[in-house]
């Protein structure tokens, strides 16, 4: 007689995992090994009921408590788990290949919800760290005036689907396993529709433009990615309607640079501006702001501007601003500038 396999080692987990990392490990089990992915593969078969009698087991206390004491001895002379067991595997475990393979229990199908749509919108630098509000124009797929979403042509209704009887999926045998497939005639819908539509061919959708206001965050920055609930594409037969997602995209600035919320930018400064010292305007996003170059200033010294940098995306405040000092050597002299230069030189500076 052959040896059964330790239900343990048949989920790869180990004797003291919790039931949902038992739940995971057979999920991604079935999934490998399930028979729709395997098709005339008998030992992906046999693994598959190997994993499902492992997972009836250990995801029941009372009949883990057994195992763990007495082994499968312990479960023969209780029952165990049997043929009879698992003759009806979607049925067993419909709530989770529902989630894996897309069917499960009975009931009708129901409408599937709209496609998600995605906007680019450019921003310039300023808009971007302060926010704005934006209207943008898009076109999306709604549901049909004529049928209303129906499909189907004005004063006729969709019928159920005879092959899968309005359920959406079909059952067939498969070795030791009924195995659910999406229907072949109505192709999951449940449904099907004699008469179509005109205006919208029967697919109950049509194409319309329409404009919604954005409001963009301050602080946004490229490739961030915002989700306006509902704006989405519109579903055939009532389903619910898809997201809009803005995607940012944000123009880069002929002065500044900028690194999360802070802001980067140069003064370029003369040689007698860093020997003696000076104060300047320069432009910050916030508008203008007087800085001081302190006399004896070296190239490459970095002035911090607190808070006027970029708004902090979805916290309070602003980033800084910091200003590289850069030196400027000038290319052309006159001969009263050579002549100072000359003596500045002869005096060791």
């Amino acid at each position: 007689m052959a040896v059964k396999a330790d239900y343990y080692e048949v989920l790869q987990v180990s004797r003291d995992a919790d039931g949902a990392e038992i739940k995971r490990a057979y999920r991604t089990l079935a999934m490998q090994y399930h028979p729709d992915r395997n098709p005339g593969d008998a030992e992906a078969e046999n693994r598959f009921k190997e994993c499902a009698e492992a997972y009836q087991v250990l995801s029941d206390a009372e009949k883990r408590q057994i195992y763990d004491a007495y082994g499968h001895d312990g479960l023969s002379a209780r029952g165990g788990a049997g043929a009879s067991d698992f003759q009806d595997i979607f049925t067993q475990f419909g709530d989770m290949f529902g989630d894996i393979f897309g069917g499960g229990g009975g009931g009708r199908k129901r409408s599937a919800r709209g496609a998600d749509l995605r906007y680019d919108l450019e921003l310039s630098f300023e808009e971007a760290a302060f926010g704005i509000k934006r209207e943008i124009t898009f076109h999306r797929r709604e549901a049909c005036d004529v049928c209303k979403g129906s499909g189907a042509e004005e004063g006729s209704q969709p019928e159920d689907c005879r092959t899968c009887e309005g359920q959406g999926r079909v059952t067939r045998q498969q070795g030791f396993f009924l195995v659910q497939t999406t229907c072949p005639v109505c192709r999951g819908a449940g449904r099907t529709i004699s008469r179509r539509c005109k205006p919208c061919g029967g697919q109950g959708l049509s194409s319309v433009e329409r404009t919604v206001s954005v409001t963009i965050p301050p602080g946004v920055d490229t490739g961030i990615r915002l989700r306006v609930s509902g704006e989405g594409e519109g579903a055939k037969q009532g389903g619910g309607r898809g997201d809009l997602y803005v995607f940012v995209r944000v123009r880069p600035h002929e002065t500044f640079q900028r690194d999360g919320a802070d802001v980067y930018s140069e003064l370029k400064m003369s040689m007698t501006q860093a020997a003696l010292g000076d104060e300047v305007a320069i432009q910050t996003i916030h508008g203008e702001e007087k800085v001081k170059i302190p006399a004896g200033t070296q190239p490459g010294s970095v002035v911090r501007l607190r808070r006027k940098g970029v708004a902090r995306l979805s916290e309070s405040g602003f980033g800084d601003h910091y200003l590289t000092l850069v030196l400027q050597v000038p290319e052309k002299l006159s001969k009263e500038q050579k002549k100072l230069l000359a003596a500045l030189r002869e005096e060791g500076l």
